[in-house]
């Protein structure tokens, strides 16, 4: 229970005790609602944000900009706690406990979603399907997109306070030469255990392999797998470099992450408690979008500094993977599922 809400009925009590007492009821009830509205304004609302991420990471860099921001722009009634390095638990643990009432917060995307009853919001984690950031910021401000989160908001009972946050594109390194289409025949390459990633590199014609990040590095080593995709930092803190030397920046996935409460947590709010909460986390993405570019621009070079080839794929290259890719949308698995012309749909919404 919230403490907001524990200060109110420890008031509510110290009430009826002053009115069984000596004094006049009049006198102890205008003490008294002094007192609990004194309490009640000295006690900030407290939203708990954990991750799985890093102190010092850009996501928790961008996370610190929002507790800042919304207890500067509150005037301090209104906080952040924040609980990096899973400390709440994995992204699943949080997301069960927000739709149980907790005022809790973390990061997710569509995949997630798909998982908890919006299919269609699956297809965003689809293989090619932006070209650039500003088509994925497009669609999330799309009516498409509205209509979908209103679902979230009905079948999961989760509520997005800000959609743009940059996670990051995910890039392919492997330990073979890609620079065509055909390079991938064959190629195993390491992916999430989810159904949505496996199918995005088959189409391709490479040989997807879904393991835990953990057993990626030894299983490169050994020639069990012959690479491993993920957003570039993610690839570079893992070490993966040192034993895969190819780096393709297909951007096959734009990882674009939202923000999450529960939407009884939401609805606890005041109208002017919720704009805050979003105004202020949605000028935090901003800050951390920037962050991630420069970290981007970096890693690039450390890669570079260590002995790793950097592919730019070739227009061809690149018209080649969109082809392949749009298979994808038409496989049986997914399009049982959606909504009838859901590619066209979402194509028609990046706009």
């Amino acid at each position: 229970m919230y403490k907001k809400t524990l200060t109110v009925l420890a008031a509510a009590f110290a009430f009826t005790l002053a009115g069984c007492g000596g004094e006049s009821s009049s006198s102890a009830s205008s003490s008294t609602a002094s007192t609990a509205s004194a309490d009640t304004a000295a006690e900030p609302i407290v939203l708990r944000v954990g991750y799985e991420n890093h102190p010092g990471e850009p996501f928790d860099l961008g996370c610190q900009k929002w507790q800042e921001l919304l207890e500067q722009k509150s005037g301090g009634t209104m906080k952040i706690e924040l609980y990096p390095s899973s400390q709440l638990g994995s992204k699943d643990d949080i997301m069960d406990q927000m739709v149980a009432g907790e005022p809790v917060c973390t990061l997710t995307d569509g995949a997630f979603y798909a998982d908890r009853g919006v299919p269609d919001m699956g297809i965003v984690f689809g293989p090619f399907l932006f070209d650039s950031w500003e088509q994925a910021f497009k669609l999330n401000a799309s009516p498409w997109y509205q209509e979908q989160a209103k679902k979230l908001e009905e079948v999961a009972h989760i509520h997005i306070v800000s959609t743009d946050w940059r996670y990051g594109a995910r890039h392919t390194l492997t330990t073979k030469p890609v620079t065509k289409l055909e390079d991938f025949a064959g190629l195993k390459v390491r992916v999430p255990t989810n159904q949505i990633q496996v199918k995005g590199f088959e189409v391709l014609g490479a040989t997807p392999t879904p393991m835990a990040l953990g057993e990626v590095y030894t299983s490169i080593q050994q020639g069990t797998i012959d690479g491993v995709e993920n957003p570039l930092a993610v690839l570079y803190n893992g070490k993966f470099q040192e034993v895969a030397k190819y780096l393709l920046l297909d951007g096959h996935v734009y990882n674009v992450t939202n923000l999450v409460v529960g939407v009884d947590f939401w609805n606890s709010l005041t109208p002017d408690q919720q704009k805050l909460l979003k105004e202020t986390c949605d000028e935090a993405a901003v800050y951390q979008n920037q962050i991630q570019e420069q970290v981007e621009q970096e890693l690039l070079k450390k890669f570079a500094d260590e002995g790793v080839t950097i592919t730019e794929p070739s227009d061809e290259f690149k018209a080649q993977l969109r082809e392949a890719a749009a298979k994808f949308y038409q496989l049986p698995e997914f399009t049982e599922v959606w909504s009838p012309n859901l590619y066209q749909t979402v194509h028609d919404n990046m706009k």
